[in-house]
């Protein structure tokens, strides 16, 4: 008999009921996931999660009675095994920055596609930081310039263009500067001018340097490097 593995326990905090059924449904479908519980507003979040704990917890910011936010906060000091996953659709930077400051181990927004979301509560669960890909640049900004800082720097942060980023993050996954340019439909000269200003911005000297950072910035997943073109070098 092959050994029983241990399903990845959710819990879904949200006030929309039709939201939670469909969230349900698809968690219920991994082979690897169950939900666990459901709360509709924060209050009953942070009391559904002390009786319930979960491995992981979906939980969206704006909500009755207690905010997600305040949830959040409370969830974290009081059930801090439970890894929480933002699920929001607040795309405001600040937002993101304060999900993470108070103890978020990830931030998704809601029009991310069902395999961002799976993907997302297994790296959750797995101890990684998740970050929705349409965001990921702000906190590349926030490593540049926290860099900048402790360097002594006089000269503004080096900040990555949306180009340079897409470039990077196909960089990381395998891809080579042929294959990208074919993708995003430009030169390969051009891509080679992409990725020499991202590698001096950033300091990556080697594709695994780059898919490091793709990985601690929530670009990359581990599950998406090995299924790509390159694996996990080349």
């Amino acid at each position: 008999m092959p050994a029983r593995t241990h399903k990845i326990r959710v819990m879904i905090a949200d006030d929309h009921a039709i939201l939670r059924a469909g969230l349900r449904m698809l968690v219920n479908a991994q082979a690897d996931m169950e939900v666990v519980s459901e709360a509709p507003d924060g209050e009953q979040a942070v009391q559904v999660a002390r009786e319930t704990r979960p491995d992981v917890a979906l939980l969206d910011l704006t909500m009755p009675r207690v905010g997600g936010m305040k949830a959040l906060q409370e969830m974290v000091r009081g059930c801090s095994e439970v890894r929480v996953l933002v699920l929001t659709m607040h795309d405001d930077p600040a937002y993101l920055r304060s999900a993470l400051a108070a103890g978020a181990c990830g931030y998704l927004l809601k029009r991310a596609v069902d395999a961002e979301l799976i993907a997302a509560i297994r790296a959750v669960h797995r101890g990684g930081i998740f970050v929705d890909p349409r965001l990921a640049n702000v906190l590349v900004q926030d490593v540049i310039a926290k860099e900048s800082t402790k360097a002594g720097s006089t000269r503004p942060a080096n900040i990555l263009s949306r180009r340079e980023l897409q470039v990077l993050r196909l960089v990381a996954r395998g891809y080579t500067s042929a294959e990208i340019a074919k993708q995003i439909f430009v030169g390969v000269k051009t891509i080679e001018t992409y990725r020499s200003r991202f590698a001096e911005k950033l300091g990556l000297r080697t594709r695994s340097d780059v898919i490091r950072f793709a990985v601690q910035m929530g670009l990359l997943t581990p599950e998406t490097l090995e299924s790509e073109p390159g694996g996990s070098a080349r």
